[in-house]
């Protein structure tokens, strides 16, 4: 069999193309829907989610490239004529089938890597490469818009295969026109095309318009719109000595053996400090924090919900600390109480002094099953057990 295109037949290597791209594809959707659709009530059933993902993300990965070189050899190729090309609509249908399928098997697959490389953590993409792009921010507002084109494109793809399909069945079973034939393996005669043909350039607009009409109808219903997040507590305004300018809090945690990072939000901090102890310490701090503004990538549902920091029946969390001297820096030697539970910390930190203003920095390692949050996670390969804090703010002493 000759690898180029005739104006009759395929070539062995788009028919390799072809169902190389099909496999992929079709493997990819079913591995997508199982995962999706997969419990993850525990550290088990997580982990076999988060598998099915990074497997489908992998296979999907394959499939994009696969698209891409199969698109270019299509293009540096004739393309065999239809043998129904003098039937004006439905050749017209059959070929903008064809350029929807090619923009879909591209599309698809590109808006769930960038969904991917938006999102902090869960099921990492299992080639030595993709787990980020540079012109993709990790920003979960851009991948809840990129998670809807994904799903968008696909139904678009699923709807166009299962026209595809029923067509190469219509030409097989009712026309018998060895359409599907010239896809298939081996020689065949195959009859002369005719010469009547749609053309390229009213299917690709076509096309075009599929898409556009696509989108407009996920924005309609609400696909492309901010999802609701976990109403955050409203925290009262601090007024003491120290008022904090600006600051962070970070939080990082091991989940599938990478680094999951996020953010709180909204947090304050009453501060009393002196630079010279009195009865052995500096002052106190009291910190409360809205654990409903903490944004942790792609599992920020989850470790809101009631089996972790259980946003909705705690709210806040709080630390309540004496500032005590330390060999280097100082120490927040106090409770911390999350999800219900108050548990002894020491925070060391640094806390460089410029006449009234402070720059305070400070890490500390806790471990999450104090805090009884995931107590079902007992696999620590799942969701590690210790959980790094960092925080830093720069503060103004009143007059």
């Amino acid at each position: 069999m000759p690898r180029s295109n005739t104006a009759i037949r395929y070539g062995s290597v788009a028919k390799t193309f072809h169902w190389l791209t099909a496999l992929l594809i079709l493997s990819a959707m079913i591995l997508g829907f199982v995962a999706y659709r997969a419990p993850y009530e525990d550290s088990a059933q997580l982990a076999v989610k988060a598998t099915l993902f990074s497997v489908h993300k992998t296979i999907g990965l394959a499939a994009f490239f696969t698209a891409l070189l199969r698109i270019f050899w299509a293009f540096t190729q004739p393309r065999p004529k239809l043998l129904n090309g003098d039937h004006g609509l439905e050749a017209w249908a059959a070929e903008t089938a064809h350029w929807v399928l090619y923009g879909s098997m591209v599309l698809v697959p590109l808006t769930g890597w960038m969904h991917h490389a938006a999102t902090t953590g869960f099921a990492p993409i299992w080639w030595p490469f993709g787990q980020s792009l540079f012109f993709v921010p990790k920003d979960p507002t851009v991948a809840a818009i990129l998670g809807s084109a994904h799903f968008l494109f696909m139904a678009v793809l699923v709807l166009t295969l299962l026209a595809h399909i029923g067509g190469a069945l219509k030409h097989f079973v009712i026309d018998r026109d060895k359409t599907l034939q010239r896809m298939l393996p081996g020689h065949t005669d195959l009859p002369e095309p005719p010469a009547d043909q749609p053309g390229h350039l009213r299917p690709a607009l076509t096309a075009l318009a599929v898409w556009a009409v696509a989108l407009v109808i996920g924005a309609n219903a609400g696909l492309f719109a901010a999802e609701e997040r976990t109403e955050t507590a409203a925290l009262a305004e601090v007024s003491s000595e120290w008022q904090v300018q600006s600051g962070t809090l970070d939080i990082a945690v091991q989940q599938f053996g990478a680094e999951v990072t996020g953010t709180f939000a909204d947090w304050t901090a009453d501060i009393a400090f002196n630079e010279e102890p009195t009865d052995g310490k500096h002052g106190t701090v009291t910190v409360t924090i809205a654990i409903g503004s903490l944004t942790l990538g792609s599992v920020t549902d989850q470790a809101l919900g009631a089996d972790y920091l259980n946003a909705a029946a705690f709210p806040t969390a709080t630390f309540v600390a004496d500032l005590l001297p330390a060999d280097t820096g100082y120490l927040a030697k106090g409770e911390l109480t999350i999800n219900g539970h108050a548990v002894p910390i020491d925070l060391p930190f640094a806390l460089p002094l410029d006449g009234n203003a402070a720059d305070m920095t400070g890490t500390v390692s806790l471990d999450r099953r104090a805090f009884h949050v995931g107590d079902d996670m007992t696999d620590e390969s799942s969701l590690g057990f210790g959980v790094d804090v960092n925080v830093s703010l720069t503060a103004t002493r009143g007059e």
